[in-house]
């Protein structure tokens, strides 16, 4: 079924969790940003793995022939999400900050004392902390800062870019503010000094159609658990790229790519899942091609959890002791919206709403310098909440008449 408004019932009938309850109410999951809930052919697919191809790849019989198979399957899948050329350049791994260390750590090989790497204030740890361990290896780290409305600094990237400069790191969209950075300039930037480009699009990949051929992006990392798929770490490599880094694996391994990053059995039931969960996407859009159906579904998806943002951006903007942290809502953003209350911390409200089985998330979501830069360490964080095809707006009510609650307790 291609996604419509109107048959949101039927969308929302595939996730069997959201027939759970807690407290006699079904539960409202707004907690999308750190990993959705999964359709029935995810699971189905998970549990057809098991029992059809239960075997490692690459050997001589039918459940390993039908599982090497099937791996290439995904590879391609995940190919046509990204807006890859093809399958090689789809590398799997536990989660994306297990791969993203791996590349940190091969990329490391490369680089010589005073070579620099540039972080930003807004990203997630995980696409931080690989390249602050390099300071091990006398390498500069710079970090470009944030400003008052939760964006990048770009006229101090500019600043901070040399002929020293090997690689930047930075995020699509920020897991915590719901902004999403100009990755284009960054990356007609980075070519100016020769420098490589590592995206983390974990958040941005939820919400908007990828093509990191048209983006011209050297690696992109993402989690399919946060579009609907189970916990694994997908890597983008730049066709070729990944050939030119001494990555750590064994001899036995197969020493090219998209392999010579992944280390271990694979996770192969969890693949079939996230082969599924963009077929799922794809059953949403429109076109006479996967590629063009995920575009479509993207598209429209966005379109959609946008409308419950503004819906409730509007709300909390209402009411009195809310701050909301990041960029208006009428700029090209994800929905996902934050804000802090002078009067409560944040795990408080959402303790109160989680008993009106409503979950949201509070804290810093490994965005800590985010929660630096407005100075909310002794305050809790934020309280974060996304919105995901599944969401409605009966539920986002529901989430309102809690905040009012909170507010009225104030006055």
């Amino acid at each position: 079924m291609t996604f419509d408004v109107d048959d949101i019932d039927l969308i929302r009938e595939q996730f069997p969790a959201l027939t759970r309850t807690f407290n006699g109410r079904p539960i409202a999951y707004f907690d999308g940003p750190g990993g959705t809930q999964v359709p029935n052919q995810v699971l189905a697919a998970i549990k057809a793995s098991y029992i059809e191809r239960n075997a490692n790849f690459d050997g001589a019989f039918s459940t390993s022939i039908a599982n090497t198979a099937a791996t290439y399957g995904v590879r391609e899948k995940v190919a046509a999400f990204l807006g890859a050329e093809d399958a090689s350049t789809i590398s799997f791994g536990a989660n994306m900050t297990s791969l993203n260390y791996s590349l940190s750590r091969g990329l490391s090989r490369s680089l010589v004392p005073g070579d620099e790497v540039i972080i930003t204030a807004l990203d997630h740890e995980a696409n931080r902390g690989p390249w602050l361990s390099l300071k091990a290896n006398d390498v500069t780290v710079h970090e470009i800062s944030m400003l008052a409305d939760g964006t990048l600094n770009i006229a101090e990237l500019e600043e901070k870019l040399s002929t020293r400069t090997k690689i930047i790191a930075v995020g699509l969209a920020s897991n915590s503010l719901g902004t999403v950075s100009n990755v284009k300039e960054i990356i007609s930037l980075a070519k100016t000094v020769d420098a490589l480009v590592v995206g983390d699009a974990v958040h941005f990949a939820a919400h908007f159609p990828l093509n990191v051929t048209e983006l011209g992006i050297d690696f992109l990392l993402c989690s399919a658990y946060k579009f609907y798929g189970p916990h694994i770490g997908v890597l983008f490599a730049r066709p070729g790229l990944l050939d030119t880094i001494e990555t750590d694996r064994l001899c036995t391994q197969k020493q090219v790519a998209p392999y010579r990053i992944e280390t271990g059995t694979l996770n192969y039931p969890a693949l079939a899942g996230v082969e599924a969960a963009i077929d799922f996407i794809s059953e949403l859009g429109e076109g006479n091609d996967i590629r063009s159906r995920l575009s479509s579904a993207m598209n429209t998806i966005h379109h959609y959890e946008m409308q419950l943002a503004k819906k409730y951006w509007n709300g909390v903007k209402q009411l009195s002791g809310f701050e909301i942290h990041g960029p208006d809502i009428a700029v090209v953003r994800t929905p996902t919206v934050s804000f802090s209350c002078a009067q409560q911390k944040p795990q408080k409200i959402a303790e109160f709403l989680a008993e009106r089985a409503v979950q949201v998330w509070h804290g810093h979501f490994y965005a800590q310098r985010v929660i630096d830069h407005f100075e909310l360490n002794d305050r809790g964080g934020l309280l974060r909440v996304g919105m995901s095809v599944y969401n409605t707006e009966w539920e986002v009510d529901r989430l309102l008449n809690g905040l009012e609650d909170i507010a009225r307790r104030f006055n």
